[in-house]
């Protein structure tokens, strides 16, 4: 008997296909029935991205900042639903899989660093945004670098599929810098090529850059350029489009915690306190710009 060859699709067009498939099946009825039938809510979370989602090992769960707001999210769930316990599982994501496999229904909130753009609220929702970074480079201090414009004729590191990326790119477009690129596949992939001296640079979000230097072997020999920044950006928690229920019960969670003052329990936890693994403090004082969206919650994109 003669069996034909299943029809191969290209990348894009199969994950384009996923993608519609599985938003349709996540949300007949919605996430919170998709949640209610199965028992599980499904969290897309990081290995690396100190302090807002990582992992203290293979093995174990993720923790940090954004963690905890979707967890608080959980326990939202649980009380519109009636359910004495919700499993949760973790699905380790990076920047380029994040947006299909949220769209696909493979996670339900994607619960990390991801910065809330314009362009990604054609595809996804935001909850309102929980942190505000400055996009800026970690060098080492014996590099000679102070600025970005030290950095022209250098090497930097950034992440593939990270907003950092192109903003790099139009700064070299503009002809304010030229430099080499040189793409890690995550956040900590992207700090081992300024550590191992590959890069001159890393360019990335203020935050990240302190928390990764912070756990380094050797925090002393690096130092963040404070004083430069590419663009300001909103982190936002995202979920799928289309959903208003679930939508509105995350969207009055987030925004609960901030008026009711929680959400500044929490930064002091992760930002001015010891923190895993090595009991390491970012001493990360809150910005005017964290200030203002605690004050005022919004998701207003960039």
């Amino acid at each position: 008997m003669h069996f034909s060859k299943p029809l191969a699709l290209p990348l894009g067009i199969g994950l384009a296909l996923a993608a519609l498939c599985g938003t349709a099946a996540a949300q007949d009825g919605g996430t919170l029935r998709k949640i209610k039938d199965s028992g599980v809510i499904e969290i897309g979370a990081r290995d690396s991205q100190i302090p807002f989602s990582y992992k203290l090992d293979a093995s174990s769960a993720p923790i940090g900042f954004t963690t905890d707001i979707c967890l608080k999210i959980v326990d939202a769930v649980k009380a519109k639903l009636g359910l004495p316990k919700i499993e949760v599982r973790y699905t380790m994501l990076n920047s380029t899989n994040r947006i299909p496999l949220l769209q696909n229904g493979t996670v339900d909130l994607d619960c990390a660093t991801t910065t809330n753009t314009t362009q990604r609220q054609q595809q996804v929702d935001f909850a309102p945004s929980h942190f505000v970074a400055n996009i800026t480079a970690a060098v080492k201090k014996n590099a000679g670098i102070h600025a970005f414009a030290d950095l022209n004729g250098k090497t930097v590191a950034t992440v593939s599929g990270s907003t950092s990326i192109q903003l790099l790119r139009g700064a070299r477009k503009s002809g304010a810098i030229e430099v080499k690129e040189l793409a890690g596949k995550d956040t900590s992939d992207g700090f081992l090529l300024l550590s191992t001296g590959r890069a001159d640079a890393y360019v990335l979000d203020d935050v990240q850059l302190a928390g990764m230097i912070a756990s380094a072997p050797n925090p002393g020999d690096y130092q963040i350029l404070t004083q430069e920044s590419l663009r300001q950006e909103p982190y936002g928690i995202m979920l799928r489009k289309n959903d208003p229920e679930f939508k509105a019960l995350v969207d009055e969670t987030v925004t609960g915690l901030m008026k009711s003052g929680a959400i500044e329990q929490l930064y002091a936890k992760w930002f001015l306190s010891p923190i895993p693994p090595k009991n390491a403090n970012l001493h990360f004082p809150m910005t005017d710009a964290v200030r203002e969206i605690f004050k005022n919650p919004n998701n207003k994109g960039v």
